[in-house]
């Protein structure tokens, strides 16, 4: 695994949901905070993003938006005044049908330079992720609360292609449909995250994953965190000295390796319990703790709680 695909993996739970939604006319519609991250993607048309707290977003066709935190936001065809926030309606009964629709018509990906149609036409990709706060992996926490990618010439052709594609399955409900539209969302979360990164002006996580020396010592204990690492050992994967490896990785990173190497096998063995039915036993080998016992006091240091409770609670939901 690499750092990234281990940052989601940690905090992702359930399966990610999404629609295909048209729209004409005058509209608005709320989405309430919640504990996840949405996304919404113009295939069509324009429309505006009016966050919780934050500055209005013009999103025109084939803009992609990121809600990294679940802020809560309203959706709308103009910009916002007291007006349009008190007409909008709760998303679940707007994408349900409170609207009026045009006929379906074959899923495309958004042109770059759409034609013209009627005034507030709209056609969006909405979805939402599950996500486990309580183990969020600093890169993650790092994104803003909105992520905003324009449709430009050129730019992010994976995120394109994940989101003709999804268009697809969700506007034809081919056979397999309910499995390849699931991936096709978490696909897309990578896409979104990945194109931030590329073009993140500042940022810690960003800079970490560019640097050789940090990013190749990440990638080492991603890759097998049960591995006997040592600052030594670490240090030859880097490819660089003891002492250059612990001050690059803890001025980019903010902990040493090692305390690094340690949160992290917590916060997957905290995943292992949540996400499989290993024994105790195993998930301590997995994570590189010696005996069950071992892992129980670290665990309980790190978060509060057994790994048995703590295995509870997440089959409650809680």
């Amino acid at each position: 695994m690499d750092v990234l695909s281990d940052a989601i993996a940690a905090v992702r739970i359930g399966r990610p949901s999404s629609e295909r939604v048209r729209v004409d006319g005058s509209w608005c519609t709320r989405l309430a905070p919640y504990d996840g991250a949405g996304f919404h993607v113009v295939l069509e048309g324009s429309c505006w993003l009016l966050p919780d707290g934050g500055p209005a977003v013009s999103l025109a066709a084939g803009d992609v938006v990121l809600l990294a935190h679940g802020t809560g936001h309203v959706l709308a065809d103009s910009p916002a005044d007291a007006a349009t926030l008190r007409r909008a309606v709760p998303f679940e009964a707007w994408s349900a049908g409170t609207w009026p629709r045009r006929p379906p018509s074959p899923p495309l990906s958004p042109p770059l330079s759409p034609p013209l149609s009627p005034p507030r036409r709209a056609e969006l990709l909405c979805g939402k992720y599950r996500l486990d706060r309580s183990r969020v992996h600093p890169l993650m926490a790092e994104l803003p609360p909105v992520v905003h990618l324009p449709n430009r010439v050129g730019s992010n052709p994976e995120l394109r292609s994940a989101i003709d594609l999804l268009g697809r399955e969700l506007g034809e409900q081919q056979p397999g449909s309910c499995i390849a539209v699931p991936g096709l969302v978490d696909l897309l979360l990578v896409y979104m995250i990945r194109s931030w990164m590329a073009g993140a002006a500042t940022g810690v996580w960003p800079a970490v994953l560019d640097d050789p020396v940090a990013a190749a010592a990440l990638r080492a204990l991603h890759t097998d965190p049960a591995a006997p690492w040592t600052i030594e050992r670490l240090a030859t994967a880097a490819g660089v000295s003891r002492a250059t490896l612990a001050r690059r990785f803890t001025a980019l990173v903010g902990r040493s390796p090692m305390a690094y190497l340690t949160w992290w096998r917590l916060t997957f063995a905290a995943t292992l319990l949540r996400d499989t039915t290993d024994p105790l036993a195993v998930v301590a080998r997995r994570v590189g703790y010696g005996t069950p016992y071992a892992l129980s006091h670290a665990f309980h240091r790190e978060f509060g709680t057994t790994p048995g409770r703590y295995r509870d609670r997440a089959a409650e939901g809680l």
